[in-house]
């Protein structure tokens, strides 16, 4: 459900920019990989920052046990992401972010 729940935000919000397109969007557990594309004249901070902040207000608005678990706080994201811009090799980078889950799934458990 939660899952559901964040790829529709995301992509509903990311509408909502003007010129902002989701090309790939995996939402795992732990993390989220995606691919937009955006204008030149947006900072890419400013568009992680608002598909972040709306999608938590959002994604809270429908699954009311995260209020109870991030009580404290009105997030629910990490504070940090990571961005880099795809060049030459965008088709490789779509199929990572595409089948992100399958991969992480055939790596072997990490035992402490």
């Amino acid at each position: 459900m939660f899952r559901t729940e964040a790829d529709k935000a995301i992509r509903d919000i990311a509408s909502r920019i003007v010129g902002v397109e989701v090309v790939e969007l995996n939402v795992q557990p732990e993390h989220v990989h995606m691919v937009i594309i955006m204008p030149p004249r947006y900072a890419p901070a400013k568009v992680v920052e608002i598909l972040k902040s709306q999608s938590a207000k959002v994604i809270r608005s429908k699954i009311t046990w995260l209020d109870k678990l991030y009580y404290d706080t009105g997030s629910l994201w990490s504070v940090g992401y990571f961005i880099s811009t795809v060049g030459i090799d965008e088709e490789r980078i779509r199929k990572y972010v595409k089948y992100q889950q399958k991969q992480d799934s055939e790596q072997a458990p990490l035992e402490l």
